[in-house]
């Protein structure tokens, strides 16, 4: 497929390869996405914890991830990434068949719980900016479009996952366990399918620790890429944070909700997400993204405060609707403006950066606000939120070139 043919509206669709990508991540975003809900009803609506201990275990299983995934670019940049995912996708089967093993000899508690968090976040942290970077190779300069498509697929794969796994109470946990396995072999499978990567853009015999190095410094020496890092990790501290620590807890609280209830309130979001993305599709490709998703943080405030103030649970859906539109806008966007800025050496690193700035996000995210949710209420952990979507609006806007960057591509 040639770069000509992927600049038309069709000439993705008709990519074999890009195909075959978006089946592999697919598959393989099904399995994490069914994580996200799996932990937190395992630790707040299964093993019953408070909000602190909560936040403990999921930094716990966060933070390894925070080193690894700077190891994973720079894998990624130093050998075919292809061949990165195929082995890790083919491993990560055994990680909630360990789980199902630890719950057939009745030993599911805090422990069994952690290590199955950890593993699926290593795997998360080893694979993500490899497939980030495979993406501009099968894409050809039809970036965003490439971007957004496989965004708004991730989203509606993450939605019939969480479907799924919302049927855990009803299915069983360790069936829901058994098709995330699945999901991952067929993903490796799918991998499988692109061509090998040309060489390593990095000399094998250079120390790690240098190739390392060398990704973070090319992170902070492109100042677009360096500020919308850095907005997007403030954001995702407090703002993802919300959604993963908090939202159960309202759930579960608040509302008095179960499994199945808080998979419908995910399964809403992220419907919200995949329309703004498909949305998005028609309307690639955008000129100026940073200028929008400035405005998209800015707009968060509104949203969050609204869920703040405790509405009708149906009403409480229409703001998770909202939230889902604002990140789908805000995650495309950044991602965005990440790929096609990216030097083609460096782009598996900085992209490592810029998972790290979301998956690492988390477990601080999970402390600060597990902890405000026992001790000031579980609706005034979203507070911080709020109160971060204005600075950063106001740093992108006037302290960074975020908001007049455009986009080469448009």
């Amino acid at each position: 497929m040639s770069v000509q043919e992927t600049e038309q509206d069709s000439g993705i669709w008709a990519n074999q390869q890009f195909r075959a990508y978006l089946a592999s991540t697919a598959f393989s975003g099904g399995a994490i996405s069914m994580q996200q809900l799996l932990i937190s009803w395992m630790l707040v609506g299964m093993l019953v914890l408070p909000g602190d201990q909560v936040g403990v275990i999921q930094a716990i299983i966060g933070v390894p991830g925070i080193f690894l995934m700077l190891w994973g670019g720079a894998s990624a940049d130093r050998a075919d990434p292809r061949t990165l995912l195929i082995r890790t996708y083919a491993f990560a089967w055994v990680i909630p068949a360990l789980l199902v093993t630890f719950i057939s000899l009745d030993h599911f508690n805090i422990w069994a719980v952690t290590l199955f968090g950890l593993g699926i976040s290593t795997v998360t942290s080893f694979t993500s900016p490899a497939q980030q970077a495979i993406l501009n190779r099968v894409a050809g300069r039809d970036i965003q479009r490439a971007v957004t498509a496989s965004t708004a697929i991730g989203f509606l794969v993450q939605i019939m996952a969480l479907i799924f796994a919302g049927q855990m109470e009803k299915v069983g946990l360790t069936t829901v366990l058994a098709a995330q396995g699945i999901c991952f072999a067929l993903g490796a499978i799918m991998i499988a399918r692109l061509q090998p990567v040309p060489g390593p853009q990095t000399s094998q015999t250079t120390p790690m620790w240098q190739v390392i190095l060398g990704g973070l410094r090319a992170t902070y020496e492109h100042k677009t890429i360096f500020h919308v890092l850095l907005i997007n990790f403030l954001s995702s501290v407090f703002n993802a944070g919300a959604f993963v620590t908090v939202v159960p807890f309202i759930i579960k609280r608040v509302y008095e909700g179960d499994a199945l209830q808080l998979a419908t309130t995910m399964v809403v979001f992220f419907a919200g997400a995949t329309i703004s993305n498909l949305m998005m599709l028609k309307l690639m490709p955008i000129a100026r993204p940073g200028k929008y998703f400035l405005i998209m943080q800015l707009s968060r405030m509104l949203i969050l405060g609204l869920l703040w103030l405790q509405p009708a649970y149906w009403l409480m859906m229409l703001v998770m609707i909202l939230w889902g539109l604002n990140m789908g806008v805000t995650t495309t966007l950044s991602r965005t403006i990440v790929q096609e800025s990216a030097q083609v050496e460096f782009r598996a690193r900085i992209l490592s950066v810029y998972s790290l700035g979301l998956i690492g996000s988390a477990p601080i995210g999970a402390l600060v606000l597990g902890n405000i949710i026992e001790f000031f209420g579980t609706l005034n952990a979203l507070l911080p939120a709020m109160c971060v979507s204005v600075c950063l609006f106001l740093y992108g806007t006037f302290g960074s070139g975020v908001w007049r960057y455009e986009s080469p591509n448009s």
